[in-house]
This record gives structure tokens, sequence and C-alpha cells, in this order.
């Protein structure tokens, strides 16, 4: 016997162990792993690292060489007769090659390497933007498959209510209660709900490929879409990742600051070149001669005409800018969760005055089904009252699938 009961509860969990079931959070955390624009995260990283790289080799020795060959119109001579000094060849030939090295810049390689980091961060924090801003998205399409879902177990009950009472009208009419005519207008109201389920299953077929495409899962019309449940905290502090962008931006910008500052400082460079060529360093000697110089040299640009202040400057302006985006943000913010604050507050009292209504209907359609049996009034007319309290129950559904979608908007809005 106990074997016979394992069997059977094998055999009725297994349809429940293939069906797919998601969360409105699971849909969050595969729009941020598999929306492709995450794939910028690892191409900006990339890019960075290849750009840290190249700024790195600065401070490496570079290597140069060079060969020229020239012809003069003329060369210099010395003015006196007789004397024992050739003049150079007009055709002169020399071959070089040069070794720089990076001593001291101010820092400037070091600010350079700051620049880009905070540019990384700035980028990345945009990518963050970006998803956080289609996770309103994701609710419209989640809540919009809830809807669905309910209204199809709403037509579904109403199907079975409806055809419980088109048994008792046929009923009534064989035995010559109700007039022979009196099943039509159920009959039309039957077909009518067919049609709405085609327009049910083909509208949440949709939503679903929309979602499907948008987190990157496979889902289909059998997936269980697990209702949320979502509280809000209306007074806590604003935390969208925009604050986080403007506040790199403002990084992003002061580290400019600090590279132009370092641009005018001076730069100290060890050099040595090695060379052949016809003349060498020895002017006065005409033939080919091996030669080589090395030194330090020191660039400064004391004095650009306020070049680099007035760069400052615009920097420091940008970054009033940012600040007053800031503000602008947060209050556009604020001002916006206070719509959706009203919003949901009308929902719910929506709701409210939606049972209500229900609750009347419900009596009135009682009353009309009695009538109905009893042939004091049409089939017409009991199913006036039995589509007003379908309306009903569709609209409260409505309301209620809205307020989460509200409630969940509202989180989203305030970076929760």
């Amino acid at each position: 016997m106990k074997k016979i009961i394992l069997f059977i509860a094998i055999i009725i969990s297994i349809p429940a162990l293939g069906q797919q079931s998601i969360t409105l959070d699971e849909c969050y955390s595969l729009l941020e792993t598999n929306y492709p624009l995450i794939n910028q995260r690892q191409l900006l990283a990339k890019q960075n690292q290849l750009d840290t790289e190249a700024i790195n080799n600065s401070k490496l020795p570079q290597f140069n060489l060079e060969a020229q060959a020239t012809y003069q119109s003329d060369v210099t001579e010395v003015p006196l007769q007789n004397s024992p000094i050739k003049p150079l060849n007009k055709d002169q030939y020399r071959a070089t090659f040069s070794v720089n090295q990076l001593i001291y810049n101010g820092g400037l390689t070091d600010a350079s390497l700051k620049v880009k980091m905070a540019q990384l961060k700035s980028n990345q924090k945009q990518i963050d933007v970006s998803i956080h801003q289609l996770k309103q998205q994701i609710n419209q399409l989640y809540f919009s498959i809830l809807l669905a879902q309910e209204t199809y177990s709403l037509l579904e009950a109403k199907k079975n209510q409806l055809l419980t009472k088109l048994d008792e009208v046929r009923s009534g009419i064989r035995y010559g209660v109700l007039l022979p005519d009196s099943n039509s207008t159920l009959e039309t109201e039957m077909l009518k709900i067919e049609q709405q389920f085609i327009d049910v299953e083909s509208t949440k077929l949709t939503l679903i490929e929309s979602l499907s495409t948008l987190i990157g899962q496979n889902l289909n019309e059998d997936t269980e879409f697990e209702k949320p449940m979502i509280e809000n905290q209306f007074q806590a502090d604003i935390n969208r990742p925009e604050l986080d962008l403007f506040q790199y931006k403002k990084e992003e910008i002061e580290s400019s600051e600090n590279l132009i500052s370092k641009q005018n400082l001076p730069k100290l460079n060890g050099f040595a070149t090695g060379g052949y060529g016809n003349p060498g360093l020895n002017m006065l000697d005409n033939s080919f001669q091996p030669f080589y110089i090395f030194g330090v040299k020191l660039n400064w640009n004391v004095f650009d005409w306020n070049s680099n202040k007035k760069k400052r400057e615009a920097l420091s302006v940008n970054k009033e800018i940012i600040d007053n985006q800031t503000e602008i943000f947060k209050l556009n913010t604020s001002i916006e969760l206070n719509r959706q604050e009203k919003d949901i507050n009308k929902l719910s009292a929506f709701i409210q005055s939606d049972l209500k209504i229900i609750e009347l209907q419900k009596k009135v359609l009682k009353t009309a089904d009695s009538q109905l049996k009893n042939g004091v009034i049409t089939s017409s007319a009991y199913m006036t009252e039995f589509t007003n309290l379908l309306e009903a129950e569709n609209t409260l559904v409505k309301h209620k699938t809205q307020l989460e979608l509200a409630k969940a908007n509202y989180n989203i809005t305030k970076g929760q």
C-alpha cells in the first residue's frame, strides 16, 4: 500500500517539477545579468586597461631610429686661399639611433591614469543607470502578465457559472417555465467569453515573449508568475544610481583639473644618441665617422597666456552645472514620488469601493437569478446584471494589479 501511495505521489509531482516559476526580483536579477548592455562593463574595463598600459609606457625608454641622405646647394667653406681644409661634400648621409628616458614630468602620468579611472567609473555607472531605468519596463510587463492571468481565471469562473445557469434555463424551457428562446442570450454571452479567452491568451503570450527577450530567459505560457509582496517606505531617502553618476562626473572633472595643473610643470628627460654619418660631429672631417651624444633636457612652459587657468575655470563651471543637475534631478524625483504616492492612495480607495460595489452587485444578481427561474424577467435582463458583476470584478482585479504596479514603480523611482 505504501508503495502505491509513493508511486501516485511521484506521478502527481512530475508536472509540478517541470513547471517553471519566476518572481519579480528574479526578473530584475536576470535583467542585470543577461541584458546585452551588461557586456559593455567588460569592454569598458578592457579599454581602460589598454589606455592604462599605453600611459604607463610613457615611463619606459623610447627608442627612435632615423636615417637620411641629403644634397645641399651649398656648404660651409673656409674663406682662405690654399687652405688645407677641404670643403664638405654637398651630398651628406646620417643614420642615428636615439634613446629617450623620462625622468620627471611633475606627476603628469599619474594624473592621466586618475582621469582614465574616473572615466571608467562614470561610464560603468551610466550602465547601472540605464539598467535601472529598464526596471520600470520590467514592472509593466510583469504586472500586465499577472493581470492577464487574473482575468483568465475570472473568465473561467464566470464561464462555469454561466454554463450552470444555461443548464437551468434549458431545463426551464423544457418544462415550459421559460420562453423557447431564453437560452439564446446566454449562448451569445458564452461565445463572447470564448472570444475574451482568445484575446487574453494572445495578449499574455505577447507580454511573456517581450519579458523573455528583455531578461534573456526562456519563458512560456506555462510559466508561473508569482505575485510579489511589495512594501513601500514613503519617508526613505532617494537612492538612485543617477546620484552616484553625478558624483562620479564631478570626480572626473576634478581629476581633469589636476591633470591640467600638471601640464605646465617642468619635464626632465635623459637622452642618448649614437650614429654614423658623413660628416660626423666633426664638421671639418669630410668622411664617414661614428658619433654619439648623451645628456639631459629640461622643458618648462613658463607662460601659456593663462590657457590652463581658463581650462580649469571652465571645468569649475561644469562642476556647478552638475550640482545644478543633481538638484533638479532630486526635485523632479521628489515630485514624481509624491504623484506616485497619491496614486497608491487613490487605488487603495478604489479597491475598497470596488469591494462594496461587487457585494451589492452580487445581491442584485441573486435577485435576478431568482426572477429568471420564476420567469419574471428575461435572460437578457439577467445577462445585464451578470455582465455588470463581471465588469465590477474585472475592475477590482485591474485596480489591485495597478496598485501593486504603482508600488513597484515607486520603489524603482526611489532606488530601492
